[in-house]
């Protein structure tokens, strides 16, 4: 049994993958405060599923790039929960779960990019091909010199479509996704470091 989720947008998702096909999955319902959603929706997801915390084999987590808060929430319980039950952790870039539903959904045909939320007026972004394999990326920059004519998966062409007009679907990661990809084999696993991509706002001041 297969744990995954991911906490690099401002929702939270989780879902649970037995093998064959996610037998659980939800979502948040709210965005931000993922230290206190995270641990309810686990819960909530392996009790769905019928199973419990021992029953688990591994453990998938979107390890970004996003701010630095709520990838913080979901790459420490990983590791934590991983040492507690003894199971791997197998980190995944977390554009690279919306790449893998676009193609497997039919949202995108040919090549395309991602583009996420990185707040402060800029996106994280990584181009695919027409398989879902990431090409190049990610990166993080302003949307005007990332602007594409080409469809744009992800929260960043709703958010920008003056720099991203040709706007596609899904906007934000899935931990269905996350979990069917790494089964299937389909995702370059990472460890369990973050995709910051810049550094944190709070630094420690000088002594």
């Amino acid at each position: 049994m297969l744990l995954a989720f991911d906490t690099a947008s401002s929702t939270v998702t989780v879902a649970l993958h037995d093998g064959t096909d996610v037998v659980a999955a939800t979502s948040s319902a709210h965005g931000m405060k993922h230290g206190e959603q995270l641990a309810p929706l686990i819960e909530q997801v392996l009790a769905e599923g019928g199973t419990r915390p021992a029953d688990l084999t591994g453990i998938a987590v979107g390890v970004g790039p996003g701010p630095f808060t709520g990838l913080r929430v979901g790459l420490v319980t990983a590791r934590t929960m991983a040492h507690v039950l003894g199971v791997p952790v197998q980190g995944v870039c977390s554009l690279d779960a919306l790449a893998l539903e676009a193609v497997e959904t039919g949202a995108v045909s040919g090549a395309f990019v991602v583009a996420s939320d990185a707040r402060r007026k800029e996106v994280y972004l990584a181009s695919y091909d027409a398989d879902g394999t990431r090409r190049d990326g990610p990166v993080v920059d302003k949307p005007a010199a990332l602007a594409t004519a080409g469809p744009v998966v992800g929260e960043g062409a709703r958010l920008y479509p003056e720099s991203f007009p040709d706007a596609r679907g899904p906007q934000r990661p899935d931990a269905a996704w996350l979990a069917r990809g790494v089964v299937a084999g389909r995702f370059e696993i990472l460890g369990s470091e973050p995709l910051y991509l810049r550094r944190p706002d709070a630094v420690a001041g000088p002594r």
